[in-house]
């Protein structure tokens, strides 16, 4: 198989299940940071402290400048994230089962959120954790998977 024809699928499962898992762990984090932060946007401004330093950590509004790259800093370390994992499942034959798919996903988050709080450096950690506790973490990264799973399953049904 030529390397298009390859690399096509894992882009298409990458981006469906990267879309997914972005979104899904923020409603997770709107949900617990409205609850324990009393901001919904608070730990996805946080998110953008790779270019505003510290002050961002204290952003609790919305704005253009804090949740607008926030969001799109997590959605694109999603997207990364999710290329990886598609790389190494999309040519799985035959197709996963969905708790082979969560499981799979779950591995690949926990793979994720070792690397993003032991040897990447602060500066480009997520940020969100300054805002919620260790159990709404484990909720935001446990829809991370959720998503993660589902995207892939939905571009393995495409293919079929």
């Amino acid at each position: 198989m030529n390397t298009s024809k390859r690399l096509a699928p894992v882009l298409r499962t990458g981006l469906i299940a990267g879309t997914l898992a972005s979104v899904a762990s923020t409603a997770a984090l709107m949900l617990c940071g409205r609850r324990e932060a009393g901001s919904a946007v608070a730990p996805t401004n946080a998110t953008s402290h790779w270019l505003w330093g510290e002050q961002a950590l204290q952003v609790y509004r919305p704005t253009l400048r804090h949740t607008a790259l926030g969001y799109a800093t997590h959605h694109a370390s999603a997207i990364f994230w999710a290329l990886l994992y598609a790389w190494l499942h999309t040519e799985r034959r035959p197709p996963q089962s969905v708790p082979a798919a969560l499981a799979s996903a779950g591995a690949a988050t926990a793979v994720a959120c070792t690397i993003d709080y032991t040897i990447t450096p602060r500066r480009l950690t997520p940020g969100f954790e300054h805002h919620l506790s260790k159990g709404s973490m484990a909720v935001v990264y446990g829809l991370f998977a959720v998503g993660l799973a589902a995207g892939c399953l939905l571009a393995q049904r495409g293919r079929e």
